[in-house]
């Protein structure tokens, strides 16, 4: 229903420069909400039963400005509301205006405050003054009407009831759809769902709660996201941290938090390059960190000087290639990983067995023991690529020298175009995983000390042997059926031969008397002529 209703809105313009307005007019109808049920619940228990936040003057409203940016991180006033909004929009001529005036008070309501930074630019990717809206000020503002009546008439229930992650759910359908149309820039900020909760319960086995959790290169938040459905979100004690290099996805990331729940206070996103300009360098080691970094892209590398020496990537004694920063990730994470975490990564499959410095940062790895488990993912699962990936899980506290190799390439079912882990793929690979024993054509547990002496190889598909699906042949049984035919088919040809033989004799006799009777009635013949 809504991906219905947001592609026949959209008209002519790109459904991935749409999604911006999809996406961030549903987020401006959920702050409203929850706004306004967060206050009229405290009026109702003090007492107010009739109160409506919504119904008050802007005047009214500002006596509890400062305790509601305090506790919620931003503030609204009533004749800013979406339901105000949208109920004046068609007669509204100047409701671009309107609408842009409405977001940068709200962003602005956060501003010296400590949310600032989390509500700072939630707004700016909704240009309401573009002409993919429409050539004129009148279109533009027909389709932002369309838009608010769309977003504002679906039920999704209570904004104020923390049970109902409702708008959370149309969130993330609608990115996971956005993804699947926009080829590899959707592949880029978006992790399937089904994906982004195996790496989450990786990295959870045993624990019921942790410190808090991170990913290095967020996209839109989506697996960090994982954690607040697999653990409850109480149960992530101190929040969720990640990092984004691109402006939009960093923006769709916060705004993904708000939409699941999320508090201000709980999440930390941050803009910027996390290999070259990391935050939250600073932090207690995270607990829990999950990532699907982008595969193989160009980083400074070794043209950078500083980094030989940088904390997070010096211990391998070599940098990760400058076209292939894939590993550079991976040490990042190990450095930012507490000693009784677990790190689940997502991970282009060259990187488990290219020579040259990729090799030596393997040796690092394997030599000290913080490699857990290295799983092979079925091919055509992530959006933008049909690539087969795997799941490297660093340790930095193992029981064992060893890593568990899981071949769980044929663990999917075909969902339209793309491949999916179903819920009881996940489970066999957990299991696998829990388990962390020999499983035949599944599982391998592997000495440390055998990878290396295979130069430091850890592509599962050299210690995990496939079942062989091909049908044995008796090839004994084979020759004698083939001796067997060759001897009927002799058979054959000579009672063939047999029956020819019958059939010419048989006519030759006919074939005489034919010629007799020819030549008796061409004598005949002639005589008739002269």
């Amino acid at each position: 229903m809504i991906w219905r209703i947001a592609n026949d809105l959209r008209g002519s313009v790109d459904g991935w420069d749409f999604k911006s307005y999809v996406l961030g007019l549903l987020f401006y109808r959920y702050i409203s909400e929850n706004l306004t049920s967060y206050i009229n619940r405290g009026e109702h228990e003090a007492g107010n039963p009739g109160f409506d936040y919504a119904a008050i003057s802007d005047e009214q409203a500002e006596i509890g400005r400062g305790d509601t940016v305090q506790e919620k991180g931003f503030y609204i006033l009533p004749s800013e509301l979406f339901v105000n909004v949208r109920a004046r929009a068609a007669k509204d001529v100047n409701l671009n205006e309107t609408l842009e005036r409405v977001f940068k008070d709200i962003e602005g309501s956060a501003v010296g405050t400590p949310s600032e930074d989390d509500m700072k630019g939630l707004f700016d990717d909704i240009d309401v003054n573009s002409n993919k809206l429409g050539a004129t000020v009148a279109k533009r503002n027909e389709k932002l009407v369309g838009l608010l009546d769309a977003i504002g008439g679906l039920r999704l229930g209570d904004a104020g009831d923390a049970v109902i992650d409702t708008f959370g759910d149309a969130y993330e359908y609608l990115m996971t759809m956005y993804a699947s149309q926009a080829g590899k820039s959707g592949g880029e900020f978006f992790t399937p769902q089904e994906v982004s909760e195996l790496l989450a319960r990786i990295t959870v086995v045993g624990k019921t709660e942790v410190n808090k959790v991170y990913d290095p290169a967020c996209g839109s938040g989506s697996l960090l996201l994982k954690f607040a459905k697999v653990l409850g979100r109480d149960n992530v004690r101190q929040g969720f941290f990640g990092q984004e290099i691109n402006l939009t996805t960093y923006n769709l990331a916060r705004i993904n938090m708000f939409l699941h729940d999320i508090n201000y206070e709980k999440f930390d996103i941050a803009l910027g390059d996390t290999l070259l300009e990391p935050k939250h360098w600073d932090d207690e080691p995270f607990e829990a960190i999950v990532s699907n970094p982008p595969y193989s892209i160009h980083w400074e590398g070794k043209d950078n000087s500083l980094l030989i020496n940088d904390k997070r990537f010096a211990p391998a004694g070599v940098l990760a290639p400058k076209s292939k920063a894939d590993l550079a990730f991976t040490m990042h994470i190990l450095s930012w990983l507490s000693e009784d975490g677990t790190a689940a990564i997502v991970e282009f499959p060259g990187v488990l067995y290219r020579g040259g410095a990729e090799r030596k940062i393997r040796q690092y790895l394997v030599d000290n023991n913080f490699i857990d488990a290295v799983i092979q993912l079925p091919p055509d699962l992530f959006f933008g690529t049909t690539i087969a990936t795997c799941v490297i899980v660093l340790k930095k506290s193992k029981r064992d020298n060893a890593i568990l190799f899981i071949d769980a390439s044929d663990q999917f079912e075909r969902s339209g175009n793309k491949n999916r882990l179903t819920d009881e793929n996940r489970e066999y690979i957990l299991g696998w995983f829990i388990e962390r024993e020999d499983v035949e054509y599944r599982a391998k547990l592997v000495s440390n000390e055998r990878i290396g002496e295979n130069e430091y190889n850890i592509a599962v598909s050299s210690y995990v042997r496939p079942k062989d699906t091909r049908e044995r042949v008796d090839i004994h049984q084979l020759n004698a059926d083939i001796a067997g035919i060759v001897k009927r088919e002799q058979e054959l040809r000579t009672q063939i031969d047999a029956i020819v033989a019958d059939l010419e004799s048989d006519e030759s006799p006919r074939i005489a008397e034919s010629d007799a009777s020819n030549g008796m009635k061409s004598k005949v013949d002639d005589h008739a002529i002269r």
